[in-house]
């Protein structure tokens, strides 16, 4: 090496750092030790603090602070302060704001604005907000004025993170994009990933998911190809899922985030990680690993010296305890410090309000509690839909101390605020699962309106609480190439994979590649965009034309179930019973007709005699006229013809009454009939070929996926003899098995149009997942989501060879003019063969 040249050599080594940290750890040690030799103390100082920044950069710092501060003992000045300003941002990430705040107050007097920069982002990390959004604002001033794109790039960065944060969400993305702008024009491709890691995490506070998902997928790419740290990108990936319901995915990436940053030694973000686990927990109901982790994240808050981080971490001990039915054990002044310390975190703030109105409700303190719920209730103004919906919520809980109708009337509009924002959804289980958010609105109102005895108030809550995402048929997601690849791609693997498995093949890559394959279907379907009308009153009791149906609609309140029976324009309202009781007898239900369908005996009739006798009892009003039921949670799967009084009778199940009246209304298409069959079914082929003669129409002897969509888009009767599976982990993957492989969920969602009827003589895929406010996923909610009218499938497994005799005696009735409910209901009574189908719809 020339002499001089070691010291361009660091200069270059710095440059690499930031560009391509990665690139450069290997290479800083080689520069270290020519600088040593030489006796070359700037050269080595710089290159130690090479060494150092890159080593932060990939998540190593322990490693780098011993080098940066090395490299503040060898250098002088302003090469020092450069030293400290860096080695301070390593020391914040190992949870040592205090000291790091130190190190860049000395650098101050030499650096100016960039250490001011690196000071905000240190304030910014203990919650003190304003003094470090004054700093980036005077810093900004002075970097544009100095021509410094690369500390004005970082301001700009950092910066968005905070005015997200004040939910400033348009000032956050215009200073992000100038950030991505600069980062791209210096060829800094690891920022360009952090500004997408951080748009990502802007759109999802502000409510716009598809747009989140976007730029965390891009985010997660880049920062891979750069050498970057994931663990950011794992913990927003996990805020964001958790906002929309889907706790289990939440807690995946939540858990892998703690162990990242713990493996990276990123102690500052531990703590953060372990409350995001706790707020999954809180959704999860499981409110003693809330509180667990709630206290681990308080305790190392606490240590941090991150007292604004600890409120929010006490206010989360605190719910968990509430929900758990603990006392607080809090006084009114620790309460209230507590709720001061949340100021410019909105969404923790209001929650705090709702708690301590609670805690004040308990403690006999109304004034304090209204005091709470007025603070909270002014959310409903401004801000995301989720944080609005929780101020409508408190608005309700005020409303609801001297105007019952009137707080009904804000609940409403919280409902409202949400359904609107949610149905920009395209992907099913993110519109299902984010009805989470409308459970303490839904609540409210039937509460309210069940103690009120009113029972037309009961049958509106009772409809606004369920399946509110399938009275909102979106318009099919758009087009997507990517997404129309992946789908004959998963459906290959799947069939590979089988043929392997009754070969004896080896299974393990075709099993990764479908779990692969199953990820990004799921993952690009979640990022496309639906536009649907906006959000439907649910129908009156007036408007349903029942005829002589009678309807009778389940509603679970606090554990028990109750009963709203419509008939001859008659509503009533009456308890059935605690929901713990109807669910021990219903699990006996498919267990005695599953040992029924393997060997008949006497004494397994008997019990299922007596079961479904009491479940009769219990559950039907008594009257001998066609059902048309609405269930709620474990009754979306009561085989209804096993209940005495329905053998013979006509019984629709409908998600809700307004499904049915929607689906009852719609005009009636010319009867066009397709059949098709699936492999491995004993008698599927013939079942087939006899219900295609009733029709006079063709069964195909080997029915591909492309085939049975042809015919599901055109035919208004679709027959589908073929082996079924509802997979209740990815009901999205639920499907029925063809000669090329899987029907899932997502093929039927890109379905222009659907038939009007749709019978499946399959396994159990009349099931559903039931997720929170009574939102089903599935096939058969898919086909009823997509406009299907009625849906013949089983709840219950049932024999395959044993389906042919009962389907043709229900085509039999569709062919001489029976509605599907009937025909299925003589079908059963002729053959005398007790079964799980059931008619979906109206």
């Amino acid at each position: 090496m020339l002499p001089g040249s070691v010291l361009h050599a660091a200069r270059e080594l710095m440059r690499l750092a930031d560009v391509d940290p990665a690139k450069a750890i290997p290479m800083v040690s080689r520069v270290v030790h020519q600088a040593q030799e030489e006796g070359n103390a700037p050269a080595q100082a710089l290159a130690e603090q090479a060494w150092g920044h890159a080593l932060t950069q990939t998540a190593q710092i322990d490693a780098a602070v011993a080098h940066l501060r090395r490299a503040v003992r060898l250098g002088v000045g302003q090469a020092a302060a450069e030293s400290r300003m860096k080695l301070a941002y390593a020391l914040v990430h190992q949870g040592r704001a205090k000291a790091a705040l130190r190190e860049v107050d000395l650098a101050l007097p030499a650096l100016g604005a960039r250490a001011r920069a690196q000071r905000a982002v240190i304030l910014y990390h203990l919650g003190r907000l304003d003094e470090a959004f004054a700093d980036y604002r005077s810093a900004e001033r002075a970097l544009r004025r100095g021509g410094d794109r690369v500390s004005l790039q970082r301001v700009l960065m950092n910066r968005g993170i905070l005015q997200a944060e004040r939910h400033q969400f348009g000032a956050a993305t215009r200073d992000l994009l100038e950030a991505d702008g600069m980062a791209r024009e210096l060829g800094r491709d690891l920022a360009v990933g952090i500004i997408a890691e951080n748009l990502g995490w802007v759109e999802g506070q502000r409510g716009d998911v598809p747009s989140a998902l976007a730029h965390l997928d891009r985010a997660e790419e880049i920062i891979s190809r750069n050498g970057g740290q994931l663990a950011p990108v794992l913990q927003d990936r996990a805020e964001l899922l958790l906002s929309v319901g889907l706790v289990s995915e939440a807690r995946e990436h939540a858990s892998q985030a703690v162990a990242a940053y713990r493996g990276e030694d990123r102690q500052l973000m531990v703590p953060e990680a372990l409350l995001l686990l706790a707020d999954v927990a809180l959704h999860a109901a499981d409110w003693a690993a809330a509180g667990d982790h709630a206290r681990a994240a308080l305790a190392q808050f606490v240590r941090q010296g991150r007292h604004h981080h600890a409120a929010v971490a006490r206010s989360t001990v605190l719910r968990a305890a509430l929900m758990a039915g603990k006392p607080c054990r809090f006084s009114d002044s620790d309460l209230d410090a507590m709720v001061a310390a949340l100021h410019g975190r909105p969404a923790a703030a209001v929650q705090a309000h709702l708690d301590l109105a609670r805690v004040a409700e308990r403690r006999r303190q109304p004034a304090r509690a209204l005091e709470h719920l007025t603070t909270a209730s002014r959310a409903r103004t401004t801000g995301p839909a989720t944080l609005r919906a929780r101020g409508w919520y408190a608005e309700a809980l005020l409303r609801q101390r001297v105007d019952p109708r009137s707080a009904a009337a804000a609940a409403r509009r919280g409902l409202r605020v949400l359904d609107e924002n949610h149905a920009a959804l395209a992907a099913g289980d993110l519109r299902a699962h984010a009805a989470m958010h409308r459970a303490d609105l839904a609540e409210l109102g039937l509460r309210s309106a069940v103690t009120g005895g009113r029972p037309a108030d009961v049958f509106e809550w009772a409809e606004r609480g369920r399946a509110s995402r399938l009275l909102h048929r979106p318009a099919r997601p758009p087009d997507d190439p990517e997404l129309a690849a992946l789908l004959p791609a998963l459906r290959a693997t799947a069939f590979q994979l089988e043929r392997a498995r009754l070969d004896g093949q080896p299974t393990a890559k075709l099993q990764h590649r479908q779990v692969e394959l199953e990820r990004q279907i799921k993952t690009r379907s979640r990022r496309l965009r639906a536009t649907a009308s906006g959000p439907a009153d649910p129908v009156r009791p007036a408007d349903l034309d029942l005829g002589d149906q009678v309807l009778v609609e389940f509603i679970e309140l606090d554990g028990s179930l109750l009963a709203l029976t419509l008939a001859d324009g008659k509503l009533a309202l009456r308890s059935v019973g605690p929901v713990r009781e109807v669910a021990d007898l219903l699990e006996r239900v498919p267990f005695a007709l599953r040992h029924l369908a393997r060997r008949p005996r006497q004494e397994t009739r008997a019990f299922l005699r007596r079961t479904t006798g009491k479940l009769d009892e219990l559950l039907l009003p008594r009257h001998d006229r066609p059902l048309v039921v609405v269930p709620t949670g474990v009754l979306h799967d009561v085989p209804w013809s096993t209940l005495p009084s329905c053998q013979g009778k006509p019984v629709v199940v409908a998600p809700s009454a307004s499904l049915w009246h929607t689906a009852a209304t719609r005009p009636a298409r010319p009867r066009t009939y397709a059949v098709a069959s699936g492999p491995g079914l004993p008698g599927a082929h013939e079942e087939a070929q006899a219900v295609a003669a009733l029709h006079d129409t063709t069964s195909p002897q080997h029915a591909t996926v492309d085939d049975v969509l042809k015919s599901l888009a055109t035919a208004s009767t679709v027959h589908l003899a073929a082996h079924g599976r509802l997979n209740p982990d990815n009901p999205l993957f639920s499907a029925l098995d063809l000669h090329d492989g899987p029907l899932v969920v997502y093929d039927v969602h890109r379905l222009d149009q659907v038939p009007e009827t749709v019978i499946m003589a399959a396994c159990d895929v009349g099931r559903s997942v039931v997720v929170s406010g009574n939102e089903l996923l599935g096939l058969a909610a898919t086909f009823l989501e997509r406009g299907a009218s009625q849906l013949i499938a089983s709840v219950v497994p049932v024999p395959d060879a044993e389906t042919k005799d009962l389907m043709i005696a229900v085509h039999r009735g569709l062919r001489a003019g029976r509605s599907p409910a009937q025909a299925l209901a003589e079908a059963q009574q002729e053959l005398d063969q007790p079964n799980g189908f059931v008619c979906v719809g109206a």
